[in-house]
């Protein structure tokens, strides 16, 4: 009888959601700040996984395959979003859509929420690949071989875009 040649999956796709769904929304609403665009982006990156779960290698690491979709889906979402917004002031259409998208309204609800509101504009400053190595180290607190992985670069690339973004913060 010969050999059947079975191809192993890493893990139960029901399995790869229970141990990173938690994980993943926490990043998505991070980075989006907007509990509907999180929750879209969550949907779209379980149903891309979803499709792509037959492809994946065997011995693929499944978090930065994970965070590898959801990092390209937010960041195409805020790049169509940039897109969209200069649409509408380029044409003046409805000027209540880039009221304070320049960062000019500023209300004080207290210093923690001042803070927290000019974190995200510095965060937002920041070149896209030290801002993506940022967020992907503090807030889903990911290892350097793991953003490599999910940003295609080397662990040293890594390490070097959150270093100098933090230092830009610092200085800012």
């Amino acid at each position: 009888m010969p050999a059947t040649k079975l191809r192993l999956l890493p893990l139960p796709f029901d399995e790869i959601m229970r141990r990173h769904e938690r994980e993943l929304l926490r990043y998505l609403l991070r980075v989006t700040a907007n509990r509907e665009d999180a929750l879209d982006l969550f949907q779209e990156t379980w149903l891309r996984a979803y499709r792509a779960y037959p492809r994946l290698r065997p011995k693929s690491r499944v978090r930065p395959w994970l965070y590898a979709i959801a990092v390209n889906l937010s960041r195409n979402r805020a790049r169509d979003g940039a897109r969209w917004a200069r649409v509408f002031a380029a044409h003046g259409k409805d000027p209540s859509m880039t009221d304070g998208m320049d960062g000019s309204d500023r209300r004080s609800c207290g210093n923690d929420g001042y803070a927290t509101v000019r974190l995200r504009e510095l965060v937002s400053a920041l070149p896209r690949r030290q801002r993506e190595a940022l967020r992907l180290r503090h807030i889903s607190g990911l290892d350097y071989d793991e953003i490599a992985e999910i940003m295609h670069c080397s662990e040293e690339n890594a390490r070097a875009n959150v270093f100098q973004a933090v230092k830009k913060l610092k200085s800012m």
